[in-house]
């Protein structure tokens, strides 16, 4: 899932796997190669679900 900003100008705030806890309300579902891109553009994963070793995500 996506976090999204708190406004539609704000940048997205943490990528998360899909049952977090911890997911704002303002999230959505995407796919696996979009989080892997968002994840290589700079959004933070989540630190809680660290949805970046569940998809094997390495930066690089």
């Amino acid at each position: 899932m996506l976090e999204l900003g708190l406004n539609r100008d704000a940048p997205a705030a943490y990528v998360h796997v899909g049952d977090c806890w911890n997911a704002a309300r303002r999230s959505r579902g995407i796919s696996r190669e979009q989080a892997l891109r968002a994840l290589a553009e700079g959004v933070r994963a989540c630190p809680h679900c660290r949805p970046d070793s569940a998809l094997g995500y390495q930066e690089g």
